[in-house]
This record gives structure tokens, sequence and C-alpha cells, in this order.
């Protein structure tokens, strides 16, 4: 059967949209559904990143059920997504450790003040490109690993992944088999170097952040992976 669409991702701070496009750019089908906003405290800001899948799962449904394009005809996967969100999830559950961190949550602007008090924001301004603040995921991270009971003794057993919400959807695709992100959401986390486009040691060793949580870099064109034929129809992202 000829492959007529190409299916976009969109999942935004406050929603996911599923779009196909025909091969002349043109939308053919549209779903939308909301997320939740959490607010624990003033300037925090979570997200429920089951959610985030589950969305993503029931406009895929709608798009189908509307019957206007077949699975068949679905020529491959993209994704685009609101960026610096930070997840950190079992590997062997894919159950959260906590909620996502959301790019516009403050809490760990402390940690951020603690880096530039050690002097270390012209470092990592030449290296990333970023000014140090807790927009980033790299501070995020660190408030984590600080707040969620046994974590670390999750990640001395191998079982944490750390992603940005590409890099979370792309492991529930694929069914787990794929613990990837691309440059542009890499270096939005406070822990890419620009320059060689590599995670830095000296960024995470400065956040005490461990090399085995984070995904493995890929460019932002190209295959990231292929979706599991059991979770998501086998087409490749």
């Amino acid at each position: 059967m000829e492959k007529k669409y190409v299916m976009a991702i969109d999942q935004g701070t406050t929603g996911t949209r599923v779009i196909l496009f025909d091969h002349e750019g043109q939308v053919h089908s549209t779903a939308y559904h909301e997320i939740k906003q959490i607010y624990p405290h003033p300037g925090w800001v979570e997200h429920n990143p089951v959610e985030y899948w589950e969305t993503v799962l029931d406009c895929t449904r709608e798009i189908l059920a509307e019957g206007r394009a077949k699975i068949e005809e679905i020529a491959c996967i993209g994704i685009t997504n609101q960026r610096e969100t930070t997840i950190l999830w079992d590997k062997i559950t894919g159950e959260p450790y906590y909620n996502a961190i959301v790019w516009q949550c403050r809490r760990s602007a402390e940690i951020c003040e603690t880096l530039k008090e050690k002097g270390y924001e012209p470092t990592i301004r030449k290296k990333t490109g970023l000014v140090v603040d807790a927009y980033f995921s790299g501070t995020k991270i660190r408030w984590i690993l600080d707040n969620v009971p046994g974590i670390m003794d999750r990640i001395r057993e191998n079982r944490v992944c750390m992603g940005t919400i590409d890099s979370y959807l792309i492991w529930k695709l694929s069914g787990g088999a794929s613990h990837v992100t691309d440059y542009s959401n890499a270096s939005r986390t406070m822990l890419l170097d620009v320059h060689n486009l590599s995670w830095d040691q000296e960024l995470l060793d400065m956040l005490d952040i461990p090399a085995s949580i984070l995904p493995e870099l890929k460019p932002n064109s190209g295959h990231m992976a292929t979706t599991s034929a059991k979770v998501f129809f086998g087409q490749e992202i």
C-alpha cells in the first residue's frame, strides 16, 4: 500500500496534538488533547508524564477512527516537543520516578546560584551557549536526584533513564528499545558541549550527574528509532 502520510506528534506545554500530513505538506487529519498543569508550590510546575503518552495514544486513535487514513499508509513519525522539561523513569518498569519538571519551573534556582558562587558560569556559557538558569534541564535533574528517595540506589542498579519529552516518547513508542534524544533537545540541558555535540563530563561533574542515565545523542533529522509493532505500528521515527 502506498505510504501517503507523515505523522507528526506535537507535545506542547498545554497539550498534545497529532497531525497527519500528506506529501505536499497539507494537513490531512488532526486531533488534540489537553494535559493537566500541576502547581505544587508557587513557582513550581509539573506534568504527569503518563499523560504525555496517553494523549499521544488518544490522539492517534481518534485520527485512525475517522477512517481517513490507514496505519499502512503512514510512512514515518516525527516528534516536536517542549524542550527543557525533564523526566526520569525506570528502565525496567517504565514508571516515572517523579512528575515531569516543566521548563517554567523555578524550584532549582538555588542550585543555579550555587553554580554561580562556585565560579562555574563562564565555563558553562562557553561550552553550552547558555546562561545558568533553572529554565534548563541540568539543575532539574540534580533536584530530582536530591529529593526522590532511593533514586541513587536505582542508578547504581542501572535502572534510571533521563530524558526530555522527545526521549521519553521515543522510549515508549519503541517499547523500551531506544533511549535517544536529538541535539536540539540536548542543547537545552546545560550538559551538552555544543562545539563537539557530545555530553560533557566536566559539566556533568559540576552537577554530579552520572552519564549512565543520559540518552544516546542523534542528529535532528534522520532515523531515530523504530516503533514497536506491539505498541505503535512498527513505523520509523
